[in-house]
């Protein structure tokens, strides 16, 4: 089976760590994914707010030119199944899955963005399966392939598995909208331990950092906060967002809640790819503001080596 690797706008600029982690742990585990080709931004989910049918005729052509490349990727055409779309920003994600959702289900946005995609020289039949990279490697892959090639494991770790509200919200698809545990399950393969913690879902403020700041900071920092106060030394994210705004305004909370503290935050594929022994500055460590525990290095009840 091979992916269809949609990026989005985030894993080329922001999160590029994310995609450059991401594309290196997929071939380590000899997963077949080509970036789709001339893939458009999704919209977004600001871009809902704003014209609900040109979001989602944003979204569709991604759609569309996903089942198209699948198709013209051997002479069986639809034999080749169902094109797998992996989006692993958690915005673009949920754009994707709720474009299909509605296309489905209302009639009028169908006919309205199917007009669109016609006037583009496109169709969409709905074959198109969105899938995140948490699915494609616990589910497709196995925690049993990721745990035979781990060389390095994760040992010291104590990981907070952050889902923030996206990717199992409101379309629970691959695991448990309330209780998720593949995250949990990925980061024990690789030889982690995971606290439990009751944030793994919880918003960290999103785009509201960007417009009413104070209460973005602040929503973030209490999942730091929560995450430390359950013994965590790394957070582990699945959002380009999230990741961005649970590190990058460190500095700024310990002035406003006088707190002084640090925690790193990294991509779930970051990790993977430290505990398969591949290089760091390969997995965009180099971009990581507050860098994690070193593998095998990371010593019970002091301070850790760092990556």
């Amino acid at each position: 089976m091979k992916y269809l690797y949609y990026p989005g706008c985030s894993l080329k600029s922001t999160g590029k760590a994310y995609e450059e982690s991401l594309l290196r742990v997929l071939a380590a585990l000899e997963v077949p994914i080509a970036e789709l080709d001339d893939w458009n931004c999704c919209g977004a989910t600001a871009y809902m707010a704003v014209d609900e049918n040109k979001a989602f005729a944003l979204a569709a052509r991604n759609l569309a030119l996903a089942e198209h490349e699948n198709g013209e990727q051997g002479a069986g055409g639809a034999a080749n199944g169902a094109a797998q779309v992996v989006a692993p920003c958690a915005a673009c994600y949920l754009v994707l899955m709720k474009t299909q959702r509605y296309l489905e289900t209302l009639p009028a946005v169908k006919r309205v963005v199917g007009g669109a995609l016609r006037e583009a020289g496109l169709d969409y039949q709905g074959t198109a399966r969105v899938r995140h990279p948490l699915d494609v490697i616990v589910n497709d892959v196995t925690l049993a392939r990721v745990t035979a090639r781990v060389t390095r494991p994760l040992t010291g770790y104590r990981v907070a598995c952050y889902y923030g509200c996206q990717i199992v919200r409101p379309f629970a698809v691959f695991d448990d909208m309330r209780n998720p545990q593949t995250l949990e399950q990925l980061m024990a393969a690789l030889g982690a331990e995971t606290i439990r913690w009751p944030l793994a879902t919880r918003c960290c403020g999103g785009s509201l950092t960007g417009t009413v700041h104070e209460i973005g900071v602040e929503m973030s920092y209490n999942v730091l906060k929560e995450a430390r106060r359950q013994g965590a030394n790394v957070i582990a994210t699945t959002c380009p967002l999230c990741q961005f705004n649970l590190e990058s305004y460190q500095g700024e909370m310990r002035k406003q809640f006088r707190d002084d503290f640090t925690m790193p935050v990294v991509y779930f594929t970051q990790l993977m790819g430290l505990a398969f022994g591949l290089k760091p500055a390969d997995l965009g460590m180099r971009k990581i503001l507050v860098p994690p525990p070193a593998p095998a290095a990371a010593r019970e009840g002091g301070e850790p080596a760092h990556v």
